[in-house]
């Protein structure tokens, strides 16, 4: 891990936590999103932190892949999934998002959704926890070399939301899932992360970035803006090609 060498104190910290499982938080950014996100490891995940997640977040509890991650599981973008589909099923055709049709984005970084052949119904805790598990699971073998097949492990659809992560992360986007992808290879772990929405009950809305950032500080985690981790990661990148 090269963490040592990252200049912001608050993105060591983070990346230091995040290389020993611990949930960190992260605001996206006031131009995007505007959303904080409940982050951590997908191979560190157990059922207690899903269910933090689910009743203190709120939001969609989701499973980051690396971009190289993705292209050797054979995993794509739903998107493109819908829109070979429409040849079959016309309306797909009108649902399938178009240039200008997200507010903060170009593209959703959306791919399939899965449970794990060994649950039974895929949405408790226990359930998502092994799911989440058994994909930084397979997905380190991947990395390894190790010959896997997808579709041996898991079934679709399910009830874990996977986004793939674009190539090159934060150099070509900056959402959520290139952020906490970005922060697992600064740790030097399986570049497979958990994020999920903290939403507001008082208003409908995404929680403010101070409430969010109050809310870490009284859990002891740490939190991080978008600006802050694209440019410890961008660092830390030309670092690696040296």
């Amino acid at each position: 891990m090269d963490n040592l060498k990252i200049s912001d104190p608050e993105v060591k910290k983070g990346v230091e936590a995040v290389e020993r499982g611990e949930m960190v938080f992260i605001f996206d950014s006031d131009s995007r999103e505007g959303e904080t996100d409940f982050v951590i490891a997908a191979s560190a995940i157990t059922p207690d932190d899903v269910r933090w997640m689910r009743r203190d977040g709120g939001g969609l509890i989701c499973t980051a892949l690396a971009d190289e991650v993705c292209t050797t599981l054979g995993l794509p973008f739903m998107a493109d999934l819908l829109a070979e589909g429409a040849g079959r099923w016309p309306a797909i055709g009108n649902t399938v998002e178009q240039a200008g049709d997200l507010a903060y984005d170009s593209r959703s970084s959306f791919s399939i959704w899965v449970n794990h052949r060994n649950t039974r119904t895929g949405i408790p805790d226990n359930d998502r926890a092994l799911t989440i598990n058994k994909l930084a699971e397979i997905s380190e073998k991947g990395r390894n070399g190790e010959a896997v097949v997808f579709g041996d492990e898991f079934r679709a659809p399910g009830h874990v939301a996977l986004l793939r992560a674009a190539e090159g992360l934060v150099e070509n986007r900056r959402g959520q899932t290139e952020l906490s992808v970005a922060l697992a290879e600064m740790a030097g772990i399986t570049p497979v992360m958990v994020v999920c929405e903290m939403l507001d009950d008082t208003n409908g809305k995404a929680l403010s970035k101070e409430d969010a950032k109050t809310y870490a500080q009284l859990h002891g985690c740490v939190f991080m803006e978008g600006a802050q981790i694209t440019k410890a990661y961008t660092e830390w990148a030309a670092r690696q090609k040296k």
